[in-house]
């Protein structure tokens, strides 16, 4: 499954550590980039040198038609998954996604997201329905997709990067590639 992420109503001023967030999560759980709407290119610029230090090929897009976005993502066989409190429980939407979508966009909203993302949506998603992170609910997701296709993504391999960290019980191991 082919997963990029659209993050709305990133504010400039407020939500630079959430959404660096939100793209570092999703690089490292299998998306394969991001749309931002908005106009800051400091956040492609950090997961750009977290991409070539780590490794990896996630990239981060800026737009400024979030709608037109999904409206072509959709019209090329896309389907589209809203992370929100209101939705349908995840647990319960895991075997139609996996079975039915083989693009898929993962709207994280930040501030109030637009009424008519509920509509475009093909699945309104909740993580526990209860008010938390939009990262925590990223991650949640992404992790039980992976699972769901009998995939692994706390095990990716990134190849590519100037560094690599050595898992170890104790201590730091980081060599150079």
């Amino acid at each position: 499954m082919r997963i990029i992420i659209l993050r709305l109503g990133h504010r400039i001023q407020r939500d630079q550590r959430i959404t660096t967030h939100v793209a570092l999560t999703a690089r490292a759980l299998g998306a394969e980039g991001m749309l931002l709407d908005s106009d800051d290119s400091g956040i492609g610029k950090s997961i750009s040198e977290a991409t070539a230090r780590w490794g990896g090929t996630f990239y981060v897009k800026n737009i400024t038609k979030w709608k037109s976005e999904i409206k072509k993502w959709k019209e090329d066989g896309g389907k589209v998954l809203h992370l929100t409190m209101y939705g349908i429980n995840l647990p319960d939407a895991i075997p139609e996604i996996v079975s039915t979508a083989a693009n898929l966009m993962i709207v994280v909203g930040a501030e109030k997201v637009p009424p008519e993302i509920y509509e475009l949506a093909d699945w309104n998603i909740g993580v526990g329905n209860q008010p938390h992170s939009e990262v925590a609910a990223l991650a949640i997701t992404l992790d039980r997709l992976m699972v769901a296709q009998g995939k692994d993504a706390l095990r990716t391999q990134f190849s590519g990067g100037e560094i690599e960290i050595v898992p170890k019980r104790a201590g730091k191991e980081v060599k150079s590639r």
